[in-house]
């Protein structure tokens, strides 16, 4: 890309690429309707073995549960809006499609730099809770104590490994994983139905002056508000499957409404039943491994426990595996498109999946948790999985709202786009999607023991655009996603 090929428009250049820069960045259309559900509900299903849990300690049981009828409305209306968009905009850019077509290049980059964060750190909370249950288990199994971080690690090469090899392994294994956990979860569900007790619900004892059912009052809900997203946190993930789906424009809506349907089932079954057995929500709101608490109190102590515990780590793997796709997609489509530097979006010869991507995700999110871990002179002694827990909400809040924002601007701006699915909740859908992810935004603050992390991210936000606006908006390409955005903006304009 020479100089004589620069065009600049606004504030941003763009280079033309020639055919050789995108036959270096191709990908393979593979994934069904199924594959699509298995990717949204499986990004997401890790919620109910680890990380909700933890919204017990700052809300109690009624403060998580009203979060979570809270984020389940929001969730509802966001995926409405994104399943119009998504077939809409068919492109692997995902939300930074969205908001580069409705928004321009600088709103592109603040939505897909946020939706990077979130992709990228989830992982992260993830392989802390895959530390936490193999450490349990080796430990009662075989008596064998492994550092947190070498589980970690293991973890990483794995699953990286799994998605480099190819984008049909990628999701017959999401499939399989994905009701593997569902059926754990099923198992669950079922053993823990006599063991329900509403005193063990409401064990948390109260602050001065609030009840059993909200023990730390109508502030604890919002401080619950972060931890009830993890329920849900990722289904918004599938539009970037888009260059892989065989009909992107049937099968995405499907998806989606079916994926969070399945999530809003498990995550009313975990809540009530999870915190509502021995030894209830005082421990398990503290706990790195609340199933195998409860495996513990339906099987007992012992082999059998130990076994479904480690059977159980299949739910955590499923969101593991499948947000490292995601995070893989996000970082591939900025890439390409110029946003990020140009060489993490080539991928494998042969293979074409973007594993330098792949790659570059495993490590940052790796060193973020070992940063947090080794860190208590700054973070102090709170849970590891708790404070990146609110470090990938903090992206993915930022994102949704770019998201509800291009929704209504798209419909304002480009009514003859070709939308295969209208969104039956239309602009009120976004804006309330949009209003509850603003609150939250404003929530994550309230709690001093993960403010740390909080300001961390927004130092990386930081970063980020200071990058776009020295370097990155120089240096942009005419990738699907700024092809389309280009086109359509100068036919609005005609």
């Amino acid at each position: 890309m020479s100089d004589s090929e620069k065009r600049k428009i606004g504030s941003v250049e763009y280079h033309v690429a020639g055919a050789d820069y995108f036959e270096k960045r191709g990908l393979k259309r593979y994934a069904g309707v199924w594959s699509l559900w298995a990717l949204g509900v499986g990004a997401v299903i890790s919620g109910d073995f680890f990380g909700w849990n933890f919204g017990l300690g700052v809300g109690g049981f009624g403060g998580l549960a009203v979060a979570t009828v809270i984020i389940a409305i929001m969730y509802v209306g966001m995926c409405f809006s994104i399943a119009e968009m998504s077939p809409a905009l068919p492109h692997t850019g995902g939300a930074y499609s969205f908001g580069r077509t409705a928004m321009g290049p600088w709103g592109g980059f603040v939505t897909g730099l946020a939706e990077n964060m979130e992709y990228v750190l989830t992982p992260a909370v993830i392989v802390v809770g895959i530390g936490g249950y193999l450490g349990a288990v080796f430990n009662d199994f075989l008596g064998i104590t492994i550092a947190a971080p070498i589980w970690w690690l293991i973890a990483y090469a794995v699953f990286v490994w799994l998605n480099i090899v190819g984008v049909e392994v990628t999701f017959k294994f999401s499939v399989f994983i994905t009701f593997l956990a569902l059926g754990i979860l099923v198992v669950f569900w079922i053993g823990a139905i006599p063991h329900f007790s509403w005193d063990l619900a409401l064990n948390i004892e109260p602050t001065e002056g609030n009840s059993k059912w909200l023990p730390f009052g109508w502030a604890g809900v919002a401080k619950a508000l972060p931890f009830a997203i993890w329920f849900y946190l990722a289904i918004e993930q599938l539009p970037l499957a888009a260059e892989e789906a065989h009909d992107p424009k049937r099968d995405m809506p499907r998806g989606l409404l079916w994926g969070i349907l399945t999530l809003i089932v498990a995550s009313v079954l975990t809540l009530l039943l999870n915190a509502g057995i021995a030894p209830g929500s005082a421990v398990v709101g503290k706990s790195d491994e609340p199933l195998f608490l409860a495996f513990k109190t339906i099987f007992g102590e012992g082999m059998g426990a130990s076994l479904l515990a480690l059977i159980a780590v299949a739910g955590l793997v499923a969101s593991f595996h499948t947000i490292i796709y995601a995070y893989g997609r996000n970082i591939y489509s900025l890439s390409r498109a110029g946003y990020f530097p140009h060489w993490l979006s080539v991928t494998h010869a042969t293979r074409k999946t973007p594993h330098v991507a792949l790659i570059a995700g495993a490590v940052l999110g790796f060193l973020v948790a070992l940063m947090i871990k080794f860190g208590e002179r700054w973070f102090g002694d709170v849970p590891v999985g708790a404070v990146l827990l609110n470090m990938a909400v903090f992206g993915a809040v930022i994102a949704y709202i770019m998201q509800m924002v291009a929704f209504v601007l798209l419909r304002s701006k480009f009514p003859k786009i070709e939308r295969p699915y209208v969104s039956p909740l239309g602009n009120a859908g976004a804006i309330v999607a949009g209003l509850i992810s603003f609150a939250t935004l404003i929530f994550l603050f309230l709690n001093p023991d993960y403010r740390v992390g909080i300001y961390g991210c927004a130092i990386w936000f930081a970063a980020g655009l200071l990058y776009f606006a020295l370097i990155g908006r120089k240096r942009l390409v005419y990738s699907p996603e700024e092809d389309f955005a280009v086109k359509h903006i100068r036919q609005s304009s005609d």
